[in-house]
């Protein structure tokens, strides 16, 4: 693996564990207003990031390179409403698949078609990132201020569960 794919590579990793933290600082928020199947969502998405995170990680060092972690920003930790939290959510999404197309980018250009592969599974977890993300705020949105179908909505995301994604390019175990 070359050096430019990397660290690249790390920053990802770096990018992931911060996307954690605000899906994690969106749960307080959620939780702290009394939505919890809202507060559920986030939660389940944090796990998700760092999962990600984790997987990047593993596939590195499967592939014998070092990982530069560096100091994460403080994430956003307040918001107007829960639309305005999946308005956030989207934005942030989509920085996530420009970074993740970029990653892909990379190792296509060092001809890396094993990095390339492997970014194959995230490249279309990020179409699902944001098909969800635009689910939810048209729901939000058609609901308006009605705090009935505010709950209802807050009620189906606490359906969620979090299932460790299984990544292929990864050895058994990893």
């Amino acid at each position: 693996m070359n050096k430019e794919l990397s660290e690249t590579f790390s920053a990802q990793i770096n990018k992931e564990y911060f996307s954690a933290f605000l899906y994690l600082g969106m749960a307080n928020w959620f939780n702290q207003k009394g939505l919890r199947g809202m507060a559920n969502w986030t939660y389940v998405q944090y796990q998700e990031e760092l999962a990600h995170a984790q997987n990047l990680y593993h596939y590195m060092q499967y592939r014998s390179e070092s990982v530069t972690l560096k100091q994460i920003d403080d994430p956003t930790s307040s918001w107007q409403s829960p639309l305005d939290v999946f308005r956030h959510v989207l934005k942030h999404e989509q920085y996530v698949t420009e970074s993740i197309n970029n990653l892909a980018t990379v190792a296509l250009k060092a001809n890396d078609h094993a990095a390339y592969n492997f970014m194959q599974w995230y490249v279309s977890e990020q179409v699902e990132e944001e098909a969800n993300a635009n689910d939810i705020i048209d729901r939000l949105a058609l609901a308006g201020d009605n705090s009935n179908a505010l709950l209802m909505i807050d009620d189906q995301l606490g359906a969620r569960t979090f299932t460790a994604p299984v990544v292929p390019g990864l050895p058994a175990g990893a």
